[in-house]
């Protein structure tokens, strides 16, 4: 008697059970899609067993269509990997994270992570000076971009539309020698912000501004490809984006979201980032190629809760400063 079929059906019944068995993990991202891809293939791998499906969009528009699904009762993500933690202390505020305290954490500085485990800073993102590599003066504190000889030669990215330049508004504004008084002195030595900070960085490489205020890796990417563009971390110091996961309170897949969260923090998950080309939130691990040393790089203290609290004031000041644009 031919026992083959029997054989093959109950290999496809194991097969079949194998793929129930997966769980799915829905994650809401900003990343730039080649780098959210090598992260959930990453993840993937690390847990066989969990599926993930993605969406990536600017954190802006993700967080609105959260909010909406929210409020309509209807589907959530189960984990978010966002830009920023003034747009997680914002959820948070709204009561729509669930607290989970990752066993990762004790590796990291505090200043990197929520106390209450609602959300953790996966890299550091900072924002120094970019500067045109036949510009007159190289920089090497924010003070410099005040010098008479650098008269409308400065462009920075708008906080009205910046993530980053939010955050480094509100970083700014805890530091005495700096604060609303360097803003106001940028404005009078012809400082022009631009939409964003793709925008200080084209303004750079193109010529038309020989200095700006950037985020570190677009610098350093063009620079590497050839582009005449140089960065500085001044040494007053320099403000961070997180890039910051979080649990939803409405995901369906807690263990799958916290399984994530442990995975991007784990020493795995922080030489991925390494890998991508950002500088990892773990202090023990390396810089990526065309970065200085990591004792180098001074930080600027940052509160996201303070920076929340105060957001609107900020972006006003600023738009009645330098106008709406």
């Amino acid at each position: 008697m031919n026992k083959t079929p029997a054989l093959a059906v109950v290999f496809l019944a194991m097969m079949s059970a194998s793929a129930l068995a997966k769980s799915t993990l829905t994650l809401y991202t900003s990343q730039p899609n080649e780098d959210a891809q090598m992260t959930v293939n990453a993840f993937e791998q690390a847990h066989p067993d969990i599926e993930v499906k993605w969406i990536r969009d600017g954190t802006t528009k993700l967080v609105a269509r959260l909010q909406a699904e929210s409020a309509a009762g209807g589907a959530s993500p189960d984990v978010l990997l966002i830009a920023d933690s003034v747009t997680m202390e914002s959820l948070k505020e709204k009561n729509l994270l669930a607290a989970y305290h990752s066993p990762q954490a004790s590796r990291y500085d505090a200043q990197l992570y929520d106390k209450d485990g609602f959300y953790y800073g996966t890299k550091l993102i900072t924002t120094g000076i970019a500067y045109h590599a036949k510009a007159p003066v190289k920089p090497e504190s924010w003070q410099d971009l005040l010098k008479p000889e650098l008269k409308n030669m400065t462009t920075l990215p708008s906080p009205l539309y910046s993530g980053a330049a939010q955050i480094h508004m509100a970083t700014l504004m805890n530091n005495p020698q700096l604060g609303w008084q360097y803003y106001e002195k940028l404005k009078a030595n012809g400082a022009m912000p631009q939409s964003g900070n793709g925008g200080v960085m084209n303004a750079i490489t193109s010529g038309s501004k020989a200095y700006g205020v950037l985020v570190d890796y677009m610098a350093i990417r063009e620079k590497a490809k050839g582009a005449p563009i140089e960065f500085v971390f001044p040494k007053e110091g320099v403000s961070i984006v997180t890039e910051p996961v979080a649990m939803m309170k409405a995901a369906k897949n807690v263990e799958g979201a916290k399984a994530f969260i442990d995975f991007v923090l784990s020493d795995a998950g922080q030489k991925l980032v390494l890998k991508q080309g950002y500088l990892p939130a773990d202090p023990k691990l390396p810089v990526p190629q065309g970065f200085p040393a990591r004792d180098s790089i001074r930080l600027m203290p940052f509160d996201a809760q303070k920076a929340l609290a105060d957001a609107e004031a900020n972006k006003k000041r600023f738009a009645d400063l330098f106008g709406s644009r």
